[in-house]
């Protein structure tokens, strides 16, 4: 079996451009999907039954269904309705880029909130009272206790979300966009070349898995210290 990786050499400016629409497609929906899931989260924690039920129901529908089918449902099917076309969201709807990011943010905010979720149940109930012993508000208690210390132990469990966020994009090549694994796409499309031209693509994943794994041990290094085991 002889390897044509001089037609890869020759494509990496593709694969670059790739990488670029893969980070920008990663930070924009993590980035939302961060803010939706806060609420989301503190909503799942609600002594309220219509407040986490109706939380609940979101996170539910949306983790047991398929990402692609999310995708295609929003890319494609919202195109359908004359009404959907017709309105003002239409340029923005009308955009695979902007489709895509939604329909990740949606995806990974309903993960991320039940992550947060937990997080907050598994706060230590000595940080709560001690919130209570210095006249803290309930508001002002998650403000400026409870959400900063659930999203520090939250962080382990997070960064597998991101990692699984990042493969999750690899999607985006279906609806028209060119990232890395829609680079990989075109070359094998040109050249013929599938080895070649995927195996590219799995070494650049494995690249951005390996950078990001080393920025959350030095999160949790950073943020989770207080958690480990003293040495005496």
């Amino acid at each position: 079996m002889i390897f044509n990786y001089s037609v890869i050499w020759q494509a990496l400016p593709l694969y670059l451009d790739g990488l670029l629409t893969t980070l920008q497609l990663l930070a924009i929906s993590l980035f939302f999907g961060l803010l939706a899931a806060i609420p989301l989260g503190l909503m799942r924690c609600s002594k309220q039954p219509v407040v986490n039920f109706a939380a609940w129901l979101y996170t539910y529908v949306i983790r047991g269904t398929p990402m692609l089918v999310q995708l295609f449902l929003i890319y494609y099917g919202l195109a359908q309705f004359e009404a959907v076309r017709e309105s003002l969201f239409w340029p923005w709807l009308s955009s695979a880029t902007f489709c895509a990011c939604l329909a990740f943010a949606i995806n990974t905010s309903a993960y991320t909130a039940e992550i947060i979720a937990g997080s907050l149940k598994a706060t230590p109930h000595g940080e709560i009272e001690a919130a209570k012993a210095m006249g803290m508000s309930t508001l002002k208690m998650y403000r400026r206790v409870l959400l900063p210390s659930a999203l520090r132990r939250a962080l382990p469990q997070y960064s597998n979300e991101v990692i699984m966020m990042l493969q999750t994009t690899s999607l985006a090549s279906i609806v028209t966009l060119i990232d890395i694994t829609g680079a990989a796409r075109t070359v094998n499309a040109q050249y013929y070349l599938p080895f070649e031209a995927y195996i590219t693509a799995g070494v650049f994943y494995l690249c951005l898995t390996f950078i990001l794994v080393r920025l959350f041990k030095l999160a949790e290094r950073r943020w989770l210290s207080y958690l480990a085991p003293r040495k005496h």
